[in-house]
C-alpha cells in the first residue's frame, strides 16, 4: 500500500503492518527504513508511483535496526549502490538484527494476545523474522542528515539503544519509527503508544525519550506501524505516555 503526501514530499508505504517512508527534494530521493523483505517489490512500486526510479535514490536511513525495519536494506545496498545511514549504537544490531534488546519474552504476547495473530502470520509470510545482516552502514549520532529532505535526527532512545526519529523542518512531520506507534503489533492495540516489552529495550527510557518528541512543532507523527497521526506530536506523546508500558 502506497500513501503519498502524508507530508510534503513524504509518502508511506505499508507492508506485513510495518511502515517505512520515501523522503522527496528536488527530484531526489531518501528511503526512511526499509520494512519487510518483500518490501522489495514495493519499493519499486512506490517509486513509479511519484514518477521516480531507483536513479533517484541517494540513501537509506534508518530509525533503528530491528528486524522488521531492515528487510531490504542489505539487497538495495549491494544491488542498487544506495549508502544506508544508521544510529552508531544500532549498528551492531544491524549486524545480528534478531539480537535485540527485550524486557518481556515474544512467547508471552504470541500466546495471549490472539487478536495480534493476523500480525504475527504476515511477519512469518512476509519473512520479516529472517532480513539479510548489513554488511556495511554509515554511521551517525546527531545534527541533520546530509541526504535528500535533510532529516534533523531526534534521540529517541529505548525501543532500540540507538533509535531515533527525524524532524523534517518545514513539512510539520516527523518520522517516530518505533519510538511512537499508533498499531502495536504484539498486542493490536490501536492508538499513540510504545511497542509491547517484547521487542523494547528499555520501555521507561523508551517514554521519557518521547519528551524530545513533545518539543517539536509537528502536525504529523509518522509512525513504524499504524496510520499517520494528525493531532500534534505534543498530543501523541501525552497518550503515549499516559498508556505506559505493555
Amino acid at each position: 500500500m502506497v500513501q503519498t503526501n502524508v507530508a510534503e514530499g513524504v509518502h508511506r508505504i505499508e507492508n506485513s503492518y510495518t511502515n517505512w517512508y520515501l523522503l522527496e527534494e528536488d527530484g531526489r530521493v531518501t528511503i526512511v527504513d526499509a520494512g519487510v523483505p518483500t518490501s522489495w517489490e514495493s519499493l519499486h512500486e512506490a517509486l513509479r508511483t511519484i514518477g521516480r526510479s531507483t536513479g533517484d535514490v541517494e540513501a537509506m536511513v534508518l530509525t533503528h535496526a530491528h528486524f522488521d525495519h531492515i528487510g531490504f536494506a542489505e539487497r538495495a545496498r549491494v544491488g542498487l549502490g544506495i549508502p544506508v545511514w544508521v544510529h552508531e549504537n544500532d549498528v551492531p544490531l544491524t549486524m545480528h538484527p534478531l539480537l535485540y534488546g527485550r524486557e518481556r519474552s515474544p512467547l508471552r504476547y504470541f500466546a495471549t494476545q490472539v487478536k495480534a495473530a493476523p500480525i504475527v502470520a504476515s511477519f512469518v509470510l512476509n519473512r520479516a523474522f529472517f532480513p539479510k545482516p548489513l554488511g556495511e552502514v554509515h554511521r551517525f549520532t546527531d545534527g541533520t542528515l546530509d541526504v535528500p529532505g535533510h532529516p534533523r535526527v531526534v534521540f529517541t532512545p529505548g525501543h532500540t539503544m540507538g533509535h531515533v526519529s527525524f524532524d523534517l523542518p518545514g513539512r510539520d512531520a516527523v518520522i517516530a519509527g518505533d519510538a511512537l506507534v499508533t498499531l502495536n503489533p504484539y498486542t493490536a492495540d490501536v492508538g499513540p503508544q510504545i511497542v509491547a516489552g517484547a521487542a523494547t529495550a528499555d520501555s521507561a527510557r523508551n517514554l521519557a525519550s518521547l519528551d524530545a518528541l513533545a518539543e517539536l512543532d509537528a502536525s504529523t507523527v509518522l509512525p513504524g506501524h499504524g496510520e499517520p497521526w494528525t493531532q500534534g506530536a505534543a498530543e501523541a506523546v501525552r497518550l503515549a505516555q499516559a498508556a505506559g508500558p505493555s
